[in-house]
C-alpha cells in the first residue's frame, strides 16, 4: 500500500503543488485547509505522516501540533515562513520531526517525507538491555540499565514504562543505547540519527536531548542517564 500523507495547507496553489509532487513520487495524499478538519481526517484515515503549515486560518499550526502530540506519535514535518532559528526550534520542542522553510521545492519536500518514512519503517530484531545480575562476558555490549528497545514497534521502555517519543527522539535515544558510554558530538548524532544531517542545526540536537531528558525524568525523577560533556557532546551513562 502507498504511504498516506495528510497535507494541512490553506493556500490552494501550494497544496496542489505538494499533492502533485507527492503523488508523482508514489505517495497517497489527503488534504485539509483548516486545523479544525484535521481530527476527523486522522480518525478516518490511516495516516503515515503529516505535513503541517504553521500559518493556518483558524489556528496556528503550533497549537495543532501540540493537540496532535497529546494522542498520536505520527511523524510530522511542519512548513514555516518564519525562517528564524527560534521558530524552528519551537516547533521541534513541541514535537515535530522535521521542518521545511518557505519557499521550498515540492520535490525536495517529497524527498524529506520519504526519508522520514524510511526511518519509521526500519525493522530489525529487538534489542533488550536489562540490568545484569553479574558482569557481562568478554565482548558483550556494555549494559545500559533500565532500557528495552523493540525496533519493530519503534518503542523504547524505560524502567518498565513505555516512553512516548517522536520519531527523531526515538532515533537519537536508540543511537545512545547502541553505544553506551560513547561520547557523541552533535555532528555525530546528526550523522547517525538524521537521514539528511546537512539540513539540520546543532541547536536541533540540543532541543531533542532536552525533550528526551524530560520524558525520562517524568518516569524516574532521580534518573539522569544522558550525560553532557561540555564542548564534546553527549553520552548515555553506563551502569553496572
Amino acid at each position: 500500500m502507498k504511504p498516506k500523507i495528510l497535507i494541512v495547507e490553506d493556500e490552494p496553489a501550494i497544496a496542489d503543488n505538494i499533492q502533485y509532487a507527492f503523488e508523482s513520487e508514489g505517495l497517497d495524499t489527503v488534504l485539509a485547509s483548516t486545523g479544525a478538519a484535521v481530527p476527523a481526517l486522522l480518525d478516518g484515515h490511516a495516516v503515515d505522516l503529516i505535513v503541517l503549515d504553521i500559518g493556518l486560518p483558524d489556528m496556528t499550526g503550533l497549537d495543532l501540533l501540540r493537540e496532535i502530540r497529546r494522542t498520536r506519535g505520527t511523524p510530522i514535518i511542519f512548513l514555516t515562513a518564519r525562517n528564524t532559528e527560534m521558530d524552528r526550534v519551537l516547533g521541534l520542542e513541541i514535537g515535530a520531526d522535521d521542518y521545511v522553510a518557505k519557499p521550498f521545492s515540492p520535490r525536495e519536500l517529497a524527498a524529506r517525507v520519504k526519508a522520514v518514512l524510511r526511518r519509521a519503517q526500519q525493522v530489525s530484531a529487538p534489542i533488550v538491555l536489562p540490568v545484569p545480575a553479574a558482569a557481562p562476558p568478554a565482548g558483550a555490549v556494555p549494559p545500559t540499565a533500565g532500557f528495552t528497545v523493540d525496533p519493530s514497534r519503534r518503542q523504547v521502555t524505560f524502567r518498565g514504562r513505555v516512553l512516548e517519543l517522536s520519531r527523531t527522539e526515538y532515533d537519537i535515544l536508540t543511537t545512545f543505547i547502541r553505544r553506551p558510554g560513547h561520547v557523541l558530538s552533535r555532528d555525530q548524532l546528526m550523522e547517525l540519527a538524521w537521514e539528511q544531517p546537512e539540513s539540520s542545526l546543532d541547536r536541533t540536537v540540543d532541543v531533542h536531548i532536552k525533550n528526551i531528558r524530560a520524558k525520562l525524568r517524568a518516569i524516574a525523577p532521580d534518573a539522569d542517564p544522558i550525560v553532557t560533556h561540555r564542548g564534546s557532546g553527549y553520552s548515555l551513562r553506563e551502569e553496572p
